[in-house]
């Protein structure tokens, strides 16, 4: 039995959220069609400042930012997002100027539309910039799956299928790294000393703190009716077990 890496297909766009910050309501109101259309979400931010506080707030999938806004301008607004997220953006504006092309992409925008534009096209690199995106954040995403038991590395989620249905279990940053750790090799039988160093290197130097952990581990996984995970091996430690 051996882990099964997931990986999410990138050609679909699920309800992806685009945050459309533009100051002419015209123009955002025909964005937001345009893009309802093609089956995405959007919210409007008519300036800098309530761009942040939505960015903070909702998350979105992609920024479509004009440079030329109040309170705050294009380049602030892509300069905070920046320090804080790696939110795809892509800069709108009303300037057809290579030195604004290259303050976009110094500061780190995704893509740069130049108005007047055509709507239909927005939306193509909207979705463009997203199948990009979300291409490269799956290759770095791994999610192990070892019979019902499923980990999601990058979230630290963990979660049993019961019935086909998910339930997530409440595990401790140390529990968690020990169930990672026999996951990625779920028949190997690994050593006290072994898990100790793997998943408390800079913790409890005993011997006997693993089988704490482990007994902790155990029972929360008992509690959905699983026994026997982890499997202790006599004269070694553990190793992951077997479900039937």
């Amino acid at each position: 039995m051996l882990p099964q890496p997931i990986r999410s297909s990138a050609k679909a766009l699920p309800q992806a959220l685009v945050l459309i910050v533009e100051d002419e309501h015209e123009i955002a109101t025909i964005l937001e069609a345009y893009l309802t259309r093609s089956g995405l979400r959007t919210a409007h931010a008519p300036d800098g400042l309530r761009a942040l506080a939505l960015h903070q707030s909702l998350k979105p999938d992609l920024v479509l930012l004009d440079i030329q806004l109040p309170e705050l301008d294009g380049w602030q607004v892509l300069n905070e997002i920046r320090h804080k997220s790696h939110t795809p953006t892509i800069m709108l504006t009303a300037l057809d100027q290579d030195v604004d092309k290259l303050m976009g992409l110094r500061l780190g925008a995704d893509d740069y539309i130049v108005k007047p534009f055509n709507p239909a096209e927005v939306v193509a690199r909207v979705q463009a910039v997203l199948r990009r995106t979300r291409t490269q954040a799956s290759d770095t995403r791994q999610i192990f799956r070892v019979g019902d038991f499923q980990l999601d590395i990058e979230s630290h989620e963990a979660c049993v299928f019961i019935a086909n249905q998910p339930t997530t279990l409440d595990l401790t940053l140390t529990e968690f790294k020990l169930l990672e750790c026999l996951m990625r090799t779920p028949n190997r039988a690994f050593s006290r000393v072994e898990l100790l160093e793997a998943c408390l290197p800079e913790g409890d130097s005993l011997e006997r703190t693993v089988d704490s952990h482990i007994s902790k581990l155990r029972k929360k996984i008992e509690q959905l009716g699983i026994v026997g995970v982890p499997a202790s091996v006599r004269g070694i430690g553990y190793r992951f077990g077997n479900r039937s």
